[in-house]
């Protein structure tokens, strides 16, 4: 009887330190006050009419330390943010499509410095703007065809901006991915491969079709076929299922100091119509996910490519990922301190960059203000989702971020 008393006794004890299911553990080396913190910072966000409403998770090793909703995923519905909630992750998106890309060089269907036109026929005779001097309006030929590495780096020269005959595209997503590439296909280079860095949507929408060739699948089907079910992301897609969308969270812009729901000229279109009738995926931007989806996907990474036993890339193949490629050329990203790896934002300053991030951390923002990052040398993940389509939000991303950075031993 004293036995099982004992026993009875050493289980509460152990029940009580265990976090109950779906709870952040209470890691070792973590600052738990600093992370205790981060739900009041984001509610001032909210408070100040900054953002709707936010979900915010902090992981570091096999724990999760931090993770809250707070605010509202719909104010006009009345409904709040959820942790499962579910969000256009927009140009997150972009390593998704390129991890494919290195799946398939994996397998020696592709290889990064192959010029696309080899897979893509309909980039022969490409041409290049000179521009320079009194020549800037004359088109010359590039010094080389682009490669599948210049794309996923940005300095392909790809123009941004969408082509004039499907010019809506990207709010309407009524045209195939085959044909906006062969769209882009007809636009001139914005300067000669490799020399400098123009950040690009279609670029990576030319990756998603690399896919599709080299496959022989969708964009939309491989992805979830070798990225997405795989990796247990169940609330992550590219066109949403009936019964996930009471679950999306609304996407707002300011108007006279309130938010209000954003327009439809906002990419993807009016976000209460969910997409309804779109046919193109929009491999740089087109992604729902959730937290934990994300969450899995960042663990794959920092594992160096294994998720739960399974294998998704080579280690090489990661470190070719989260290296910086673009030393050497002025400006790059979006943050001082920072370079381009295959698809993912390196930090290669931190005195510049000065969010907290080690050097080395990698990561990727969206459009709606959603940002996720792994510092490797923390063993750190960061994701805050936000759906905010006119900015006004980097003071949030900021504070996030070095909060969580904060929060763990150098």
């Amino acid at each position: 009887m004293r036995n099982s008393t004992l026993s009875l006794v050493l289980l509460a004890l152990c029940g009580s330190l265990w976090p109950a299911a779906g709870q952040p553990s209470r890691s070792a080396g973590v600052n738990t006050t600093i992370l205790s913190q981060i739900p009041q910072r984001i509610e001032h966000f909210i408070d100040t009419k900054t953002v709707a409403g936010a979900v915010t998770l902090v992981a570091t090793g096999a724990d999760v330390v931090e993770f809250d909703a707070l605010g509202m995923a719909d104010i006009e519905a009345g409904r709040p943010m959820a942790k499962d909630s579910i969000f256009q992750i927009m140009s997150m998106t972009k390593p998704v499509t390129a991890i494919g890309i290195m799946m398939l060089a994996e397998e020696g269907k592709l290889a990064l410095r192959d010029p696309v036109e080899q897979y893509l026929p309909e980039f022969h005779n490409q041409r290049v703007a000179t521009n320079v001097g009194p020549d800037a309006a004359r088109l010359a030929t590039p010094d080389h065809p682009f490669t599948i590495r210049d794309l996923l780096t940005h300095t392909a020269g790809i123009v941004d901006a969408a082509p004039a005959a499907i010019h809506d595209y990207p709010q309407l997503m009524n045209v195939p991915l085959d044909e906006v590439v062969r769209q882009l296909a007809r636009q001139p280079l914005l300067f000669q491969p490799g020399t400098q860095w123009s950040y690009s949507s279609p670029g990576i929408e030319i990756l998603g079709r690399l896919i599709e060739v080299c496959s022989g699948q969708k964009y939309e089907d491989f992805i979830a076929a070798r990225i997405l079910r795989p990796l247990g992301m169940k609330d992550s897609f590219f066109y949403p299922p009936a019964d996930k969308v009471s679950r999306i969270a609304m996407v707002y812009a300011s108007n006279s100091g309130k938010l209000a729901p954003a327009p439809g000229s906002i990419l993807a279109g009016d976000p209460a119509k969910h997409r309804q009738g779109a046919v193109f995926p929009a491999p740089g931007w087109g992604l729902y996910s959730t937290a934990e989806d994300l969450l899995h996907l960042y663990r794959m990474m920092l594992n160096n490519g294994v998720y739960e036993g399974h294998r998704y890339l080579s280690p090489f193949s990661v470190h070719l990922m989260t290296e910086a490629h673009t030393t050497g050329i002025h400006p790059v990203g979006w943050m001082r301190g920072a370079d381009y790896g295959l698809a993912w934002e390196v930090v290669t300053d931190p005195l510049g960059e000065l969010a907290g991030h080690s050097q080395g951390t990698y990561g990727h923002g969206g459009a709606f203000g959603t940002q996720g990052w792994i510092d490797p040398q923390n063993g750190l993940i960061s994701i805050l989702l936000i759906q905010r389509s006119d900015g006004g939000t980097d003071s949030m991303r900021n504070v996030f971020l070095n909060m969580a950075e904060a929060s763990v031993g150098k």
